[in-house]
């Protein structure tokens, strides 16, 4: 049996199938905290060996509505990970150059090289997410109204991902499953907690109207673009614990399949030879 959160390539997806609070594969907390520690170290070893061996890479996409975790997971599963074999990127709103160039470039410029974990928090799926939730004044005009324009934004993604496979890049993205309740009670949390202010923006309060409009956006994304070659996991949100157990373990796992042989020495004679 697969990983029940894997989205299967070619089928269809309906966010209320997954539940935002499961706990169901999961050990008890404790025992679950205990396997995201030793995945994380085991996260660790396998990087220093990605970074040695220099001929693949590993993206990690993490997509999700605001509250659901995205900053606390790469603290959190990446925790082990010596910081100059990994790279995180935060995808804002695009600057005016971005706007200029094609919706993919800014994110294909900070895909990982060989030997390096990418991490982007937000990616290019924003164009295919609020970019379609606010069309009529996000899409650029010359776009609106235009038929099949979604259609062929999921196709471009999906050769962009094929080409980073190609290249020696394992591609994994995880959207970050919350419930609506859960989302307000942790806007609420930042309320009250004067550290976490500067999280609080204005929008908060206006996207949270669209909630139905991110979920359709959403199903269509995780339907049209999950692939055998750059999978989308949906991933319980609603518990943090639980969140960081499944992310942790599906990086490891897939590091851990990956060939990964130490390069040898360019001179043996080097491992002979005396200090002095």
């Amino acid at each position: 049996m697969g990983n029940p959160l894997l989205v299967q390539p070619g089928h269809k997806v309906k966010l209320e199938r997954y539940d935002p609070a499961a706990t169901r594969g999961v050990p008890n907390r404790d025992k679950a905290q205990a396997d995201t520690d030793r995945y994380t170290l085991r996260i660790g070893e396998r990087q220093d060996a990605l970074y040695a061996n220099g001929q693949r890479s590993l993206l990690v996409v993490l997509q999700g509505l605001d509250g659901s975790g995205k900053d606390g997971t790469v603290r959190r599963v990446f925790d082990h990970v010596n910081p100059t074999g990994v790279t995180v990127t935060s995808f804002k709103a695009p600057t005016a150059l971005e706007q200029r160039h094609d919706f993919l470039w800014r994110c294909h410029y900070a895909a990982p090289p060989r030997g390096i974990i990418g991490v982007f928090n937000r990616s290019y799926y924003e164009e295919v997410l609020v970019v379609r939730v606010h069309a009529d004044r996000l899409l650029p005009a010359r776009l609106r109204g235009r038929k099949g324009v979604w259609k062929d934004r999921f196709a471009l993604i999906n050769d962009l991902e094929h080409l980073l496979d190609l290249n020696g890049t394992t591609v994994l993205k995880f959207f970050l499953h919350l419930s609506r309740e859960e989302q307000r009670q942790r806007f609420i949390a930042r309320q009250k907690d004067p550290t976490k202010h500067w999280k609080l923006s204005g929008q908060d309060f206006v996207e949270r109207q669209f909630w139905d409009d991110y979920q359709g956006a959403y199903e269509q994304a995780l339907e049209h673009t999950s692939t055998a070659q750059a999978p989308w996991y949906v991933i319980p949100a609603d518990h943090k614990w639980v969140r960081n157990y499944w992310i942790s373990r599906i990086v490891c796992q897939t590091l851990e399949g990956m060939d990964l042989p130490a390069p040898a020495v360019e001179d043996p004679t080097l491992l002979t030879r005396r200090f002095r």
